[in-house]
């Protein structure tokens, strides 16, 4: 259970999305530990989900705010990426933590997540299983990650807090998800396609309806900082898990690289959908 953790600067995009995939095929070859990587993003940057239509987006309003837009290898629905840790968990799929089913594994590290945010003082919940028939509904029709809390996912007074997706490939399983900070939830209804005014703004009230901050449930905020070490903490006690700090390797570094100029910051690949 030796892990490596690495914890990125803020960065595009298009590197966080690349960074997580090179680790996935380094692990593949059996060439990095699993890793915990916690990081940040800079600019601010939505993210779709692997097989979510781009046209959901307004990219004038996007470019309009000096917004990213990126896609995914994990699916689900949009996130707007500020504000907020994001996590990503990467492992070759025999590993116990990641074994067996998505769901599963979500169950195991959702009690790690959990744990974390308990760690920041909040009194929380993981949402056990869905109600399908809502959920299905609520996702086909909504661009929105955060709206729909899913099974195993951390709740906060009936609230969204932490929303996580997870793909499992040849290399290995990737899991990675947010936990927004602070902020207003509601921005990313700007960056996404409405019929008119009328219906972004009910969206964005449905939005902050069912979805949360850490600030806004704490009524305090809590830094990137203090949520990284409270995630650390938490993934050694309820996993068993020793970390090792570390950083990318070289050919972690240069896949990174290339994977921001083949896919990950190719419009080829962003709106291939």
């Amino acid at each position: 259970m030796n892990w490596r953790l690495l914890l990125t600067p803020p960065a595009p995009g298009a590197w966080n999305m690349a960074v997580d995939e090179a680790i996935l095929e380094s692990i593949g070859r059996g060439a990095s530990l699993p890793t915990l990587r916690l990081y940040a993003w800079t600019p601010a940057c939505l993210s779709l989900g692997v097989a979510q239509p781009f046209a959901d987006v307004d990219a004038a309003r996007l470019r309009a705010r000096g917004w990213d837009a990126v896609r995914r290898i994990t699916g689900g629905r949009a996130i707007l990426h500020t504000d907020e840790l994001t996590y990503s968990v990467i492992g070759p799929a025999e590993n116990p933590i990641l074994a067996g089913s998505v769901l599963e594994s979500y169950s195991r590290i959702a009690k790690a997540l959990l744990r974390a945010v308990q760690d920041l003082g909040m009194s929380v919940e993981m949402k056990e299983k869905d109600d399908v028939g809502q959920v299905t509904n609520l996702s086909r029709s909504n661009p929105v990650c955060f709206e729909v809390p899913s099974t195993y996912e951390i709740t906060v007074d009936g609230k969204k807090l932490i929303g996580s997706a997870q793909a499992r490939r040849k290399d290995g399983v990737l899991q990675h998800g947010s936990l927004p900070l602070v902020g207003d939830l509601a921005r990313i209804t700007d960056a996404l396609t409405f019929a008119d005014e009328s219906a972004r703004a009910d969206a964005a009230a449905r939005l902050l309806a069912r979805a949360a901050t850490v600030e806004s449930a704490l009524g305090r905020a809590a830094t990137w900082d203090d949520a990284a070490r409270a995630m650390v903490r938490a993934f050694e006690a309820e996993l068993g898990i020793q970390f090792e700090r570390g950083d990318l390797s070289p050919v972690e570094s240069t896949r990174a690289d290339e994977l921001v100029r083949e896919k990950y910051g190719n419009p080829e690949w962003t709106e291939r959908v």
